[in-house]
């Protein structure tokens, strides 16, 4: 059953940006472009950013887990760029070409690694708890912009390929 005012089919549920660092804050909407997220910017650039790791995405589901298991984590504090709802994220891996809203299309490209500014959102600092290596299924993934444009919080979301 679907709480009320949430959209029962995959969407956009908040989309988040920062100065640099962890946790992103939600805005109203936002361009994603080949860049990247306007108005978003990565502390390192050497591991975040770049046309493959344009957005960073993660399931909305995922994090509801991680608070049931007593972690302390929210849309945005892992970093990611538009946290989504609604998804089969098993099917969400490299290769997977989806739309956000109207205009915009994106590839995943790979599974994000989990990096020490996550330590605070888990607890004892077990910021690996979404490693895709250690635990396969519950990892962040960056993604490529094959289209640009704008998205808000409820733009559908639908898996293309």
């Amino acid at each position: 059953m679907t709480a009320p005012g949430r959209p029962s089919s995959p969407h956009v549920h908040q989309i988040n940006v920062s100065d640099g660092g962890v946790p992103k804050k939600p805005i109203r909407e936002a361009k994603l472009t080949e860049r990247g997220v306007e108005g978003d910017r990565q502390r390192n650039l050497k591991v975040h950013g770049g046309p493959d790791r344009a957005v960073c995405l993660f399931s909305l589901e995922l994090l509801e887990r991680l608070q049931d298991e007593g972690h302390p984590i929210n849309s945005g504090s892992s970093g990611e760029n538009l946290t989504l709802a609604g998804l089969d994220w098993e099917l969400i891996r490299p290769g997977v070409v989806m739309s956000v809203g109207s205009d915009v299309r994106l590839e995943v490209m790979s599974y994000t690694v989990p990096c020490s500014h996550n330590a605070p959102w888990f607890q004892d600092g077990d910021y690996q708890r979404i490693s895709q290596k250690k635990h396969p299924g519950w990892s962040r993934v960056y993604a490529k912009v094959l289209r640009e444009g704008l998205v808000r919080p409820g733009d559908a979301v639908e898996i293309k390929s």
